[in-house]
């Protein structure tokens, strides 16, 4: 059949291995970059724009959206809907899994476990609230960020209002969190394909680092999750909404934390880790959308 992986770049990583798995199940695949995509609507003209031109439609789509151009992808796959084309990714799911404190409102609303969390506005709001997550180390985020970028770590109270001050700049919003100090600097990512999860990693930061991100030299390693781990994990994902997803849990001293779910989960660092051919699983997913 005719698939089309809209993502930023053919040669990135997973974009390759999704490529691959297609063609090796004999599909027609083909790789459009979403950034040059534009909904037009026009009665039974309505089409997808692609560098100006109606784009060819799959009979399935897979959807990698970059977290700089969610806008954008969102409105791209609302295109899809509109236009009756079977996808792997749901709007509303990426724009949830997107806003860390939306996404994190949306589980604690299900009764799933989640850090301690406060949303600010300002400065010295960041201030007054500090004390609510416990001692320092607190940890700083962007609202929206992936790879680590955007996360920090303030140690006192003058460290936390000149990253509050900078993070603020670039968004009206930060977050802050609580640090769980017993995961000594550890997480585990789980791979959910539709109702199933395919893989699951244990990833460790580097010495001197508290963030467990591969991008940031983490190592990672295959794990087993325990059946009420996996339960949790697959209740997460459909809370959310998202059918293709990398939930990140953390251990806490009150058991499991969902510190954050991605709506378009890197293959790179879980595939090396599990040696698990995942993008296979995302094709044979994809395939039953027809």
């Amino acid at each position: 059949m005719r698939m089309t992986v809209f993502s930023r770049g053919p040669s990135l990583y997973s974009t390759r291995r999704l490529v691959e798995a297609a063609e090796a199940r004999g599909h027609d695949v083909e790789v459009v970059d979403h950034a040059l995509c534009s909904p037009y609507l026009a009665g039974k003209k309505t089409s997808i724009l692609h560098n100006g031109s109606a784009l060819r439609l799959p009979e399935v789509a897979i959807p990698r959206i970059g977290a700089n151009i969610t806008a954008r992808g969102v409105s791209l796959i609302r295109q899809l809907d509109a236009l009756k084309v079977p996808h792997t990714l749901s709007a509303d799911g990426l724009l949830l899994a997107r806003d860390k404190m939306s996404c994190l409102q949306q589980l604690v609303g299900a009764g799933i476990d989640v850090p301690r969390t406060v949303l600010c506005f300002s400065t010295w709001e960041a201030r007054r609230i500090a004390s609510k997550l416990g001692p320092f180390p607190i940890v700083v985020k962007l609202l929206e960020s992936t790879h680590g970028v955007g996360v920090a770590l303030a140690h006192h109270l003058h460290q936390l209002d000149r990253l509050v001050e900078g993070f603020l700049q670039l968004q009206d919003r930060v977050v802050l969190q609580e640090y769980i100090r017993e995961s000594k600097g550890a997480d585990q990512r789980a791979f959910v394909v539709g109702d199933t999860i395919v893989a699951a990693m244990e990833r460790r930061a580097a010495p001197g680092e508290f963030r467990a991100n591969i991008h940031r030299g983490a190592t990672a390693e295959r794990i087993d999750l325990s059946e009420e781990d996996q339960a949790l994990v697959l209740r997460t994902a459909r809370t959310i909404g998202v059918e293709i997803a990398g939930v990140d849990l953390i251990r806490s001293s009150r058991g499991p934390l969902v510190m954050e779910v991605n709506a378009s989960p890197g293959l790179e660092g879980i595939e090396g880790a599990t040696e698990v051919d995942i993008a296979g699983a995302i094709i044979r997913y994809a395939e039953q959308k027809v």
